[in-house]
């Protein structure tokens, strides 16, 4: 029964990652291409001229996209990820009574009762290695 539900809950979460990561990504992606078309070419007499087809506009459009998009991405991983990361470590108070007990180890603070449970947190966590199925 634990491993069926671990079954499902590893499906129901492989959905949810490639609806939102790669569907969803694609489906937003081809409603703005054919909303921008609809707002900014179509009946305008300028860019009308220009791009006649959508698949023109579209193409156009990509070949600026992709580069800007890829400029900040790698914007965001060298300047907002540390910012993003520290705000994730003060959220996690798992990881904060971690830190706390590994370090009150090291300076001989820590109870042996504290170790023992700080030992049994990592072990149940080794065990829930998401790629062992």
């Amino acid at each position: 029964m634990v491993f069926q539900k671990k079954k499902l809950s590893r499906i129901w979460w492989d959905g949810r990652i490639g609806h939102s990561t790669y569907l969803m990504f694609f489906l937003v992606f081809v409603n703005f291409i054919l909303i921008s078309y609809n707002f900014l070419i179509s009946g305008n007499e300028i860019f009308e001229g220009t791009f006649s087809q959508i698949w023109l506009f579209g193409i156009i459009f990509l070949i600026f996209y992709f580069p800007i998009s890829i400029l900040i991405g790698r914007w965001h991983t060298f300047t907002q990820i540390s910012t993003d990361q520290s705000v994730h470590y003060y959220a996690n108070p798992l990881f904060a009574k971690m830190v706390r007990v590994l370090l009150d180890e090291l300076t001989g603070k820590a109870s042996e009762e504290e170790i023992k449970e700080f030992r049994k947190i990592l072990l149940s966590i080794e065990k829930l290695d998401i790629d062992k199925d």
